[in-house]
């Protein structure tokens, strides 16, 4: 293999990156090698051995299920360079970082490169001395780059993020239509697109747009069985998310998806204020305050970000230990796109989200009120009531998750639906009694009016409209208020109720033929009973240690495993690298629970490759041996 970029960066034994003509490395030696792993997850295997052998593939994997190594892998065991097409910088440099790290010679064309590095890596290119280039669809097809790659000879290509082609995807860029012109001309080249979530509508487009239609599909489990899902009702938000990041998380990493810029400052204020190292990043800020707090998050432990959806594609860090939800996501691959950003190391991590009923109208309102083809607006439609279905759902979470993406599963144990089972109630009488309030009092008024003509209350704006009169006036007052707008609430979930926020938040009827079946009681309703106080999330502590290994480490073990991380952060500095790409926090646990003695029982740790072992085995042994 070449000489890396990186001057700190020694070459693994033997070559990765193969010259022309050079036979093949078996993938599992490259994966020992450069890796330190000593076989494939489920499923990755068959695609490397697939792809290395020059198939084309289309590849489903969870984030964190190791979907880079499935063309990383045949990258360099294949003769040539590998080209990687990415949708962002900072995924891009995120994974040069890491494989350089491992002795690869790994290079990025990004618009953050120099004249000078730009006519370094293309010279690179040239003399078939790189291992693997990462571009963005933008930059592969402007600039002549298409015209360098037919001289040269090319591995793979492997298309990341490939739901970003459909028009049917939740992050769709029209530059990914493009991209159908590799198969055009590079007809022999194996082409690998990957993505962590599509439905099967996406995939079929995906196929098609790319011109993919023989390749063969490989789809993992979507579960990932080291994320707890919590979802509850909006009462008190900040208050929900303090209780969970300083009971539940204090001084771990973590991500807080908020959807407007203002809120994502506030809540970034509030967090400070009571003690958490937390950053804003959203769009709107200064190019300067988003690197340095998309830096911090990387390099610094215990950094919670705050941020809008702008965030998180490029995050590659594997000890993000949750992430929370202030506001609705817009679909549920959106959301298990990002929750999926949690335990990307495998170990235990949270999504919590908070939901109510502005967010379920403003969501509907973002889709009706865009210039959408009315047949993508329907399809975002149904998607926005599969994820109001998760919210509100009283079966085990996982399992609706899963089932949206067309996997059977069993109750999981370890969401919230699992931990506090809620009971669910036939709910029609209170329905019929709802969406009569609503017709009664003129489909003019909001929640809070509605509720108190229900529950019987007399003040100024019952009286001067004469709703005292009305004959659903009282009729409810076997619920409490909180479980009249729990009612409200979910029959707006299932489109019955329509608010309309053009108007003050008006409470409107739904589709003519959803609600009179309902009115005539033709058709029952199934409502959650919730309850009417929050349940505290604290779930880790009642069910028996879902946290993070580490923070089950005691005494001698939880010192060693400090003095390992104080040392790992100490190498990164030096590097101006992220701590994880020096070794993740699950290599620093086996190394506590082996307590490796010399560098053949270091070498046998999982994620010590060839590099890794010559560059850092001396320094870690002596933290352990000391």
């Amino acid at each position: 293999m070449s000489t890396p970029t990186d001057p700190t960066a020694p070459a693994i034994d033997g070559p990765v990156g193969q010259p022309v003509g050079a036979a093949r490395r078996p993938p599992r030696e490259v994966l020992r090698a450069v890796f330190g792993h000593d076989d494939f997850r489920p499923l990755q295997g068959d695609v490397v051995d697939h792809v290395a052998g020059g198939g084309d593939a289309l590849v489903l994997m969870p984030t964190g299920g190791g979907k880079s190594v499935c063309y990383q892998v045949p990258a360099l065991a294949r003769p040539g360079t590998g080209v990687v097409i990415s949708p962002l910088i900072a995924l891009m440099d995120d994974q040069v970082q890491q494989l350089r790290q491992a002795g690869v010679h790994a290079a990025a064309l990004t618009s953050a490169r120099t004249p000078e590095e730009v006519r370094e890596i293309r010279r690179d290119l040239d003399s078939g001395a790189l291992d693997l280039l990462y571009v963005s669809p933008e930059r592969l097809l402007l600039g002549g780059l298409l015209e360098q790659l037919e001289r040269c000879q090319i591995a793979l290509f492997a298309i990341d993020e490939a739901h970003c082609v459909s028009q049917w995807g939740h992050d769709f860029r029209p530059d990914y239509r493009q991209l159908a012109v590799l198969g055009e001309r590079f007809p022999d080249v194996p082409r690998i697109a990957v993505t962590a979530t599509a439905d099967e509508s996406t995939r079929r487009d995906i196929k098609h747009q790319l011109g993919l239609t023989g390749a063969r599909a490989f789809v993992a489990s979507f579960d990932r069985p080291n994320i707890r899902y919590r979802v509850q009702v909006k009462g008190q938000a900040r208050k929900q998310l303090l209780d969970f990041v300083c009971r539940d998380h204090p001084g771990e990493s973590g991500i807080v998806y908020c959807m407007s810029r203002r809120k994502v400052e506030d809540i970034a204020d509030m967090l400070r204020k009571e003690g958490v190292d937390a950053v804003a990043y959203h769009a709107g800020l200064a190019a300067e305050t988003r690197s340095s707090a998309h830096t911090r998050f990387l390099r610094e432990e215990g950094v919670v970000v705050v941020a809008t959806i702008a965030f998180g594609m490029g995050i590659d860090k594997p000890d993000v230990r949750f992430v929370c939800h202030l506001d609705l996501p817009k679909s549920l691959e959106a959301y298990y796109q990002e929750t999926g950003r949690a335990g990307r190391d495998g170990l235990p991590a949270e999504a919590f989200m908070v939901y109510g009923m502005t967010d379920v109208a403003n969501l509907r309102r973002m889709v009706d009120d865009s210039s959408a083809p009315e047949e993508i607006k329907l399809v975002e439609r149904r998607k926005l009531e599969s994820l109001l279905g998760f919210c509100e759902t009283t079966r085990c979470r996982r399992q609706v998750l899963l089932e949206y993406f067309g996997e059977a599963a069993d109750a999981c144990g370890n969401c919230d639906t699992c931990l506090e089972p809620v009971e669910s109630i036939d709910g029609t009488h209170w329905a019929r009694l709802a969406l009569s309030a609503v017709y009664r009092v003129g489909q003019s008024f909001g929640a809070g009016h509605v509720v108190d003509v229900l529950l019987g209350k007399q003040n100024e704006k019952v009286d001067r409209r004469g709703h005292d009169r009305l004959q659903v006036f009282g009729q409810g007052t076997e619920l409490s208020e909180k479980r009249w707008h729990s009612v409200l609430r979910q029959l707006v979930a299932q489109g019955l109720l329509k608010v309309d926020m053009a108007n003050h938040g008006v409470l409107r009827l739904g589709p003519r033929e959803q609600v009179v079946p309902v009115l005539r009681a033709e058709e029952t309703v199934t409502l959650r009973a919730d309850p009417e106080k929050l349940r505290p999330t604290r779930g880790a502590q009642k069910t028996g240690g879902r946290r993070a290994p580490a923070h089950d480490l005691e005494g001698a073990d939880a010192a060693l495993f400090e003095a390992l991380r104080a040392k790992r952060r100490a190498l990164a500095e030096r590097q101006g690298v992220p701590p994880y790409v020096v070794f993740t926090d699950a290599t620093l646990l086996e190394m506590v629970q082996r307590r490796p003695r010399g560098t053949s029982e270091f070498a046998r740790l999982p994620g010590v490759g060839k590099s890794k072992l010559d560059r850092y085995a001396d320094d870690f042994l002596a933290v352990l041996n000391g």
